[in-house]
C-alpha cells in the first residue's frame, strides 16, 4: 500500500501562532491610526493568508500604504514576535514523530510568506523534520483555492488522491476539497465546528487540537 502523504496547514494547525498574527495585525493598524482592532475582528481573517487579509482591512479602514508596503511591515512585526516564543500543539508534534517514524511523506502548505513559515518551523525544531515547505506568496492564488495543497504534492511526488490535508480552518478545508485531497480538520474555534466547508473534510475532530488523538487519525488516514 502506498503511504498517504500528509500535507499540514502551519497556523492554527501545528502551531498557535494566532495570537502572534493577532498582535502583528494590531501594532501594524495602530501605526496607521486605527487603534481600536480586536481578536473579534482578526478571527475573521483565521485561514486566510496574508496578503489578502491585508488587501481587506486596506479597503476597510482607507489605508494609504500599498499592500505590498502593509505585507512587508506586518512581516517584520510577525517575524519579531515569532522568533520570541512560538507554540507547537502537543499532539501536532506527537503526530509528526508518529508519520516519520511510519515513514510517510510530509509537506507544509501555508498562507503565511516564505520566511514567517521557515522562522516558526526553525525556532520550533519542526523544520528538521519538515522540510518540504510551500507559501501562498509562490502560488498564484490562495486558499479557499487548492493551489498550495496542489503545490505541495507535486514537490512531493504525490498523487493528489494519496494527501491528505491537516487544516484548522474552513477556507483550508475547502482548498483541500477542491484539490482532490482528503481532508482531517481540525477546528482551531470550535464555533466554527458546523462551518459548510468543514462538511467536505473525510474526518472533523470537533474537539479542536484538544480531541485530537495522534494514532486514531492514523489509523484512519490508513484504513
Amino acid at each position: 500500500m502506498t503511504l498517504p502523504a500528509v500535507i499540514f496547514d502551519l497556523d492554527g494547525t501545528l502551531v498557535d501562532s494566532e495570537p502572534n498574527y493577532f498582535e502583528a495585525g494590531r501594532r501594524l493598524l495602530a501605526a496607521h491610526g486605527v487603534d481600536d482592532f480586536t481578536w473579534e475582528q482578526h478571527a475573521r481573517f483565521i485561514g486566510i493568508g496574508t496578503r489578502e487579509t491585508l488587501e481587506t482591512l486596506r479597503a476597510e479602514y482607507g489605508l494609504s500604504a500599498s499592500v505590498q508596503e502593509l505585507l512587508d511591515a506586518k512581516n517584520r512585526l510577525y517575524l519579531r514576535l515569532a522568533r520570541e516564543a512560538t507554540h507547537v500543539f502537543p499532539a501536532m508534534r506527537a503526530f509528526v514523530d508518529l508519520l516519520r517514524a511510519k515513514g510517510h511523506p510530509m509537506a507544509v502548505a501555508s498562507g503565511s510568506s516564505r520566511e514567517a513559515i521557515e522562522a516558526v518551523l526553525a525556532g520550533t525544531g519542526l523544520g528538521s523534520v519538515l522540510t518540504t515547505v510551500v507559501s501562498a506568496e509562490e502560488v498564484p492564488r490562495g486558499k479557499p483555492e487548492p493551489d498550495v495543497f496542489l503545490a505541495a504534492a507535486a514537490r512531493l511526488g504525490a498523487d493528489p488522491a494519496d494527501c491528505v490535508v491537516v487544516e484548522d480552518a474552513p477556507p483550508g478545508a475547502e482548498a483541500a476539497h477542491r484539490a482532490g485531497m482528503r481532508c482531517v480538520a481540525v477546528p482551531y474555534l470550535p464555533a466554527q465546528a458546523d462551518d459548510p466547508a468543514f462538511a467536505t473534510a473525510g474526518l472533523l475532530v470537533r474537539g479542536g487540537q484538544h480531541g485530537f488523538d495522534a494514532r486514531a487519525v492514523h489509523a484512519w488516514l490508513t484504513a
